[in-house]
């Protein structure tokens, strides 16, 4: 009776903490209540990039599209530091540790060019595994182009 008694017990406390979970919002939006809104949006270098893979972009054309979305988000009130890294794993994690010391972030972006092409998955797990042991506790973001970043950052911070 006391065993039953207390499997009742653990099955309900389990169904209410998954309920609980499940009936959150869907919006993922950190309500942090510190005043540090400092991004770190990580990409690679314009010039980093293999444009055979692209047709029709350039480097010129990338560098604007990145400087067109880096405008919005300071316009939209976030702060930020872009770092634009070299295509090679041990010269980018070099100078992503750099970036960081440049401030404290709650977020972190890394851009569709370091994720989605298949030859920069070891440079993408380095980047990762990088910002976890320098930012412990750092959340991570993710757009599909430079125009999308707003909405990715948007998912768990707000502008100031």
């Amino acid at each position: 009776m006391v065993r039953t008694a207390a499997f009742i017990l653990v099955l309900a406390g389990t169904s209410w903490a998954l309920l609980t979970f499940l009936s959150k919002p869907k919006d993922h939006v950190m309500d942090h209540h510190d005043s540090n809104n400092t991004v770190l949006s990580i990409g690679l270098h314009p010039g980093a990039v293999d444009y055979s893979r692209y047709p029709g972009l350039d480097a010129a054309m990338l560098t604007a599209r990145i400087e067109a979305g880096e405008a919005a988000l300071r316009a939209a009130g976030f702060d930020l530091i872009s770092c634009r890294l070299p295509a090679d794993a041990d010269a980018a994690v070099t100078t992503l540790r750099e970036c960081v010391s440049r401030g404290t972030f709650r977020v972190a972006m890394i851009g569709a060019g370091v994720r989605m092409a298949p030859e920069h998955t070891l440079l993408f797990e380095r980047l990762v595994n990088a910002l976890i042991d320098i930012s412990p506790g750092i959340r991570l973001c993710f757009n599909t182009s430079p125009e999308t970043t707003i909405d990715a950052l948007r998912r768990w911070i707000q502008p100031r």
